[in-house]
């Protein structure tokens, strides 16, 4: 293997990629603005809940629920309304997410001491969200319960209570933000060396060049070798960029070692650099490679566990994640961020990854075939 052979080919993959003036934006600007938009944008925090309201009692403990759910930030009462029919108008319409119904004898009710029912409709087309809105409701509510029954008993009501004190770890806030960005890094990271990489060779093949790399001593490895090293290094520029912009941009706070996240992200980059060649070699045209690019990306990211929990997959689709380079890196971008965990806890995954990527790698040297088709 002749290093001044790959260097040459390193160059004039440089020279190649970046003569067109296209290209520079889309590698220095694209993982900005998707790393913008992204990291706004996937989120599970419940911060605007629009309410309807229907109080049929017009009493003071009505309208105290009503001020606990204004005062509240996170809720917002934008409809009163009058007839029960307009609240399934409404939400029928998608102009409110809950809407509350207080029923005439409410306050009576409660001044007896009986359970006051209570009606609560939740708009369930995003069942993800709407449990979420759900169960904050719920909180509020119950808040709001045990506000009222000190204050008619006039003492607090805690005989047979369970006194649960819950400390979340790592992300005291359960910032979603802090779960999701560290995962669209490793995305955005797959997507960009994916992409550029795939059509490395095809490049190479519709400009007629490849004809002159085939009467050369340029040997399958060394030019596979210097087709990745360029994607390599950007692609390790563009990590530095987006983790930088998430760490002083989102707040995401970075706990674990960048050494050790540098380390990771070049294995993690054996796999992804590795499939794009793989297509490249096996696509006979660009629009080929792109197609069986996304044929390859949209599965990678649902199956990553990204936004779904691997563990509510089917067994068999849990079987396939393990061939997925991005679950593990995931894990290991997670871990670093999050909790800061080293390689003691991490090796599983580093494991996971070296041999993937290896076995990638190699299958794409293997069906390279420095000759024409």
């Amino acid at each position: 293997m002749s290093w001044l052979r790959i260097r040459e080919l390193v160059r004039k993959e440089f020279i190649q990629l970046f003569r067109e003036k296209k290209n520079l934006p889309l590698l220095l600007v694209a993982p900005f603005i998707q790393m913008i938009v992204f990291g706004y944008v996937v989120t599970t925090d419940v911060r605007d809940i629009r309410v309807a309201v229907l109080d049929q009692a017009m009493t003071r403990e009505s309208r105290m629920l009503m001020d606990v759910l204004n005062a509240n930030n996170t809720f917002r009462i934008t409809h009163i309304v009058f007839h029960p029919r307009d609240l399934d108008e409404l939400l029928l319409e998608r102009q409110v997410d809950i809407t509350v119904q207080i029923p005439p004898d409410f306050s009576e009710r409660i001044r007896q001491g009986d359970s006051a029912p209570l009606q609560i409709l939740a708009d369930g087309s995003m069942s993800n969200i709407s449990s979420s809105r759900v169960a904050y409701t719920s909180t509020v509510l119950n808040r709001f319960n045990r506000s009222l029954i000190q204050e008619i008993y006039q003492r607090k009501m805690e005989y047979g209570e369970i006194d649960a004190r819950i400390r979340t770890w790592y992300n005291p806030n359960l910032d979603s933000q802090n779960f999701f960005i560290p995962g669209i890094v490793a995305f955005l990271i797959m997507l960009i060396s994916l992409l550029f990489t795939s059509l490395a060779i095809i490049r190479e093949k519709e400009a007629g060049t490849i004809e002159q790399l085939i009467v050369t001593p340029v040997k399958p490895s060394e030019l596979i070798i210097g087709k990745t090293i360029p994607y390599i290094i950007i692609a390790i520029g563009q990590m530095f960029m987006v983790i930088t912009f998430a760490v002083f941009w989102f707040a995401v706070p970075l706990k674990g070692s960048l050494l050790l996240l540098f380390m990771a992200v070049c294995l993690f980059l054996l796999s992804s650099l590795g499939i794009g060649l793989f297509i490249s070699t096996l696509s006979d045209t660009q629009q080929q490679a792109m197609m069986t690019t996304f044929f390859f990306i949209m599965p990678f990211f649902m199956l990553s566990g990204l936004i779904f929990p691997i563990a509510n997959m089917p067994q068999m689709i849990q079987w396939f994640t393990y061939l997925n380079p991005l679950r593990y890196f995931l894990v290991i971008i997670r871990g670093i961020f999050i909790k800061g965990v080293g390689l003691e806890v991490l090796w599983p995954q580093f494991a996971a990854l070296t041999i993937i990527g290896i076995l990638v790698f190699a299958g794409a040297v293997h069906f390279f075939r420095k000759r024409l088709d």
